[in-house]
């Protein structure tokens, strides 16, 4: 950095910025026109700001009560001035928000790009703010002037690995009273930008239902306002097209996509508010993300309070929208936010109507809906770990994959589906629906023809360490404490008399010779009720946790240290066959055959052996004696 407060510095960008940046200038994505839609939106940020601020301060709009956004196209200087009479910004805002990246989900849409196969066609569906405009412009110029303070800035940049900042001259200075001016210089291939028609076009398309007026300079230097600047959720819904719920959508959300559902209703009463919410059809990038809050933002009489007031809960989060509330004071402070009645008040309803219309949407349109479910599915379960409330609506509206095809079904399905003496309803956590279907801990239910559900998002060893039941029929584990299949009948009863039966005495002999093998590797060995193939399982036990649950928080060094159930299958030849060399003194192979059956349910459960060379040591072992035996 260079130079003093009273002259030009010189700043490197924040290194994703740098890397967005590059981007952005060597970009040839088909989509440019949202360049113009990110800087209107920032501008209607700007103004709702200033606004807000000045319930408390109207000193800050003194002189200058006009709030509005202006776009000024110069085909002769080949520029496009976007202005706004809104907070802006003083000298080390500028530096703050220009030069670094403030949204946490940057670099999980700097990684979706590089990943993608369309690669750049992402840019819509996420938008990139600010940087967007350096795929139209080599060079960008932005004046502002903090409401209230004497002093205007000038940031500027030709995208490469750094910026300027300086005082703003007397004639920069003089242009922007208050507020944020942005010229971009246009790139040879961005002339079309310099069109009156082509900017106003823009404007109706995605930027039509911002609150402000945004006005257009003609050749003339004459401006009109060419958007709507009307609140779209204060309109009765008759007087609302698909097209404009459309565009609202893609204004307020930021997003590219079509929305999946939309919301548009008000409530008057005790309260009166409007609502209007979005669920998209494209996941954001940072879904996933723990800290990720939802985006409703929160107006009072049109006036824009936050985005941050957490009006629907996290697991709804993908939600976008807005409700403007007319009871609700102008000054509300973060603390207010989180203790006043009303806005709890709100929160709930907002909630319910949400889950409300999702329970509509799945009865009358059950393809639309499982697209929904597809995309945010393991999102909304979280509620039913969050949200005991709502957790009977939330499983009612839950998909699952089961072992009864491809596909989902729901836990409705699932009941109607129960076979006779069937009390329970089975699930089985673990990672891939395809690795959970061989897994050996399905084998006795699969003979009966027992429906399981295939739980793999990670969110699911969680909620179902909570009692969980549907209709009556609670949950129960395939892979956690005793399971008794016994009165549920076999789909072949042939199947009852296949393989080699051994004696009560037999099973106990076997079962102390093993937990003697194995020591403390394992809480408990016992016969099993799970398989009828495999040799051996584990399973945890009853009072802890399961085994999918331990695996996830060991990895986080936060598992228990418990050790695992061994289940052996009786019948299989080479737990007899450790039976036999337990009979004949010979301890040493029984020892190698009963590690060998623990390190085979390690590896059946997707995990490695606890000593892969001793593994195979005894396989090895254990096949040159079948090819003497052979010989």
């Amino acid at each position: 950095m260079n130079g003093d407060a009273g002259t030009a510095q010189s700043h490197e960008f924040q290194a994703e910025v740098a890397e967005l940046l590059n981007l952005m200038v060597h970009s040839v994505y088909s989509e440019t026109d949202i360049f113009l839609r990110e800087l209107i939106s920032n501008g209607s940020d700007a103004c709702d700001k200033v606004r807000y601020e000045a319930i408390a301060k109207p000193e800050l709009l003194a002189g200058n009560d006009k709030l509005a956004i202006c776009i000024a196209p110069d085909a002769a200087a080949k520029t496009l001035t976007i202005s706004d009479s809104g907070i802006g910004m003083d000298r080390q805002e500028l530096i703050d928000n220009l030069g670094t990246v403030a949204r946490s989900g940057t670099k999980a849409f700097l990684k979706g790009v590089k990943d993608a196969k369309e690669g750049l066609g992402l840019i819509g569906q996420f938008g990139v703010g600010f940087y967007a405009a350096f795929m139209v412009a080599d060079r960008i110029e932005v004046t502002s002037r903090r409401a209230g303070s004497p002093d205007a800035w000038v940031w500027s940049s030709s995208g490469g690995a750094g910026f300027d900042v300086a005082p703003a001259s007397q004639e920069q200075a003089a242009r922007v009273p208050r507020g944020t001016e942005i010229v971009l210089h246009l790139k040879e291939e961005a002339a079309r930008y310099l069109q009156p028609f082509e900017l106003e076009r823009i404007v109706r398309t995605y930027s039509d239902h911002i609150l402000f007026p945004i006005e257009l300079v003609d050749e003339k230097g004459e401006a009109r306002q060419v958007n709507a600047a009307s609140a779209l959720w204060q309109r009765s819904k008759s007087d609302v097209k698909p097209e404009d719920y459309t565009q609202a959508y893609r204004s307020i959300a930021m997003a590219f996509d079509e929305p999946a559902l939309t919301l548009h209703y008000k409530v008057e009463g005790r309260q009166s508010y409007a609502v209007l919410l979005f669920v998209p059809t494209t996941p954001p990038f940072d879904l996933a993300d723990p800290g990720r809050k939802g985006r409703v933002k929160l107006y009072v009489r049109r006036v824009y309070i936050t985005d941050d007031a957490d009006l629907l809960p996290a697991y709804l989060r993908f939600v976008r929208g807005v409700v403007d509330s007319e009871d609700l004071p102008l000054n509300l402070s973060r603390e207010m936010l989180q203790n006043n009645p009303q806005v709890a008040q709100i929160r709930s309803g907002l909630a319910s109507r949400v889950i409300g219309e999702f329970e509509s949407l799945a009865a009358r349109d059950s393809d639309s809906y499982a697209k929904i479910w597809s995309a945010f599915g393991p999102v909304v379960k979280e509620g039913l770990y969050e949200d005991h409330e709502r957790r009977g609506q939330l499983l009612a509206l839950a998909r699952f994959a089961t072992t009864a095809g491809e596909g989902t079904r729901s836990l409705k399905d699932y009941v109607a589906s129960l076979k006779p003496n069937q009390t329970e309803v089975y699930y089985l956590v673990g990672e891939g629906a395809d690795r959970l279907k061989s897994n050996p801990k399905l084998e006795a239910a699969r003979a009966r023809g027992v429906e399981v559900l295939l739980l793999t998002d990670p969110i699911d060893a969680f909620w179902t360490t909570l009692p969980q039941e549907f209709d009556g029929k609670p949950f129960k584990s395939l892979s956690q404490g005793d399971v008794d299949f016994g009165l549920v009948p076999l789909l072949d009863k042939a199947e009852a008399d296949t393989g080699l039966k051994t004696t009560a005495e037999d099973e106990a002999a076997i079962v102390k010779a093993v937990k003697e093998a194995l020591g403390e590797k394992v809480s408990e060995v016992r016969a099993s009720p799970r398989l009828t193939e495999s040799a051996s399982c584990l399973v945890a036990n009853a009072q802890g946790r399961d085994r999918e649950l331990e695996r996830l928080l060991t990895r986080q060094n936060r598992g228990s240290g418990a050790n695992p159930i061994l289940e052996l299958n009786m019948s299989h030849a080479l737990v007899r066959a450790l039976g036999t060399a337990q009979n004949a003194g010979r301890p040493e192979e029984v020892a190698d055959l009963a590690s060998l059956l623990l390190d085979q349910a390690h590896i059946l459960d997707g995990e490695m052996p606890a000593d892969p060379a001793s593994f195979a040591r005894r396989v090895n072992a254990l096949v040159l004696r079948g090819l003497r035996a052979d010989d």
